[in-house]
């Protein structure tokens, strides 16, 4: 069996198989979206050379448009299957999830928000309940919505340009993020007060979200940081994931992060005296969480010598 305060380098969906059964308290996890972000983020069976590459426009406009993504009706019959091989995929370690965690544990999931009604089904379906979707409202965001009257006006077509002033294509600006709140359902016969008492979970401290500047609402505001920029394309703020982290679980209960990139989640476990489990596919930056973890280790173990 894996031991905890670790990091794991591998595929998660099979290293996840060695975690003990009802052994983990809280999964916070930043899983890919299935959106093609980049070569990671590709978890379907259609190929297409077209398909995170880019066009002139894209090269010109700079690092915001460097990937070329699918339109929402897709390219082809096979890009239309997109979904459903992302369910598919969710389902191949959802369950290993269900099995891992405590009766009234729960789980955090960001999942995008084209996909991310698939999560839940799959989520549902292996036996968790879909307990709330927290929108983490965004500080910026880029906005891709192309004017379709520039379209016209490339072809020449002047008067479609004037008809069609004002309208785009894509969507409107993505200011929030979707987080997606799952529990194990606690035991046949017992109530959730008796759930906490004997696991200390199935409960959320709201007294937590003071701390954080938060209302007891289903809406954090929360910014990134300088320091939340840089290590990873779809980083998120260490102080994101440690509200989540403190609003439900106590110190010494293990945090997972199966898909944990740079390794956030896991800082922010070991910043709040959790314990940690994470798996990194990509050496890069299964290393770069590496790196953070030993830094973060000696910060605290020099604030305990100054003490």
């Amino acid at each position: 069996m894996l031991k905890f305060n670790n990091i794991y380098h591998g595929d998660s969906t099979e290293l996840i198989k060695s975690v003990e059964n009802n052994s983990v308290d809280l999964i916070l996890s930043d899983i890919p979206y299935g959106i093609g972000a980049e070569i990671w983020d590709v978890l379907h069976n259609n190929t297409n050379n077209a398909y995170l590459g880019s066009s002139p426009a894209q090269e010109k406009a700079g690092a915001i448009f460097k990937k070329r993504g699918k339109p929402l009706n897709g390219w082809s019959e096979a890009d239309r299957q997109i979904p459903q091989q992302y369910y598919e995929w969710v389902m191949s370690w959802a369950n290993e999830w269900f099995r891992i965690v405590k009766p009234g544990a729960n789980v955090f999931v960001f999942a995008g928000r084209r996909l991310s009604h698939r999560c839940i089904c799959a989520f549902e379906n292996v036996g968790f309940t879909y307990k709330d979707m927290i929108g983490w409202e965004k500080e910026r965001a880029a906005h891709r919505a192309q004017r379709i009257s520039v379209i016209y006006e490339k072809r020449g077509d002047m008067e479609a340009a004037d008809k069609w002033t004002g309208w785009k294509v894509g969507n409107l600006r993505p200011i929030f993020e979707p987080i997606l709140w799952f529990s194990k359902p606690y035991k046949i016969g017992g109530t959730i007060a008796d759930n906490v008492l004997q696991f200390n979970l199935g409960a959320y401290n709201e007294n937590i979200l003071k701390n954080y500047g938060q209302e007891p609402n289903n809406i954090f505001c929360i910014q990134s940081q300088n320091s939340d920029c840089g290590l990873h394309p779809t980083q998120k703020p260490l102080k994101l994931m440690e509200l989540l982290i403190e609003l439900t679980t106590v110190e010494e209960q293990i945090v997972c992060d199966p898909f944990c990139g740079s390794g956030t989640t896991l800082i922010a476990a070991l910043k709040l005296n959790r314990k940690y489990i994470g798996f990194e596919k990509d050496e890069h930056y299964y290393s770069v969480t590496i790196d953070r973890l030993e830094k973060e280790k000696l910060l605290i173990n020099s604030m305990f010598v100054f003490e």
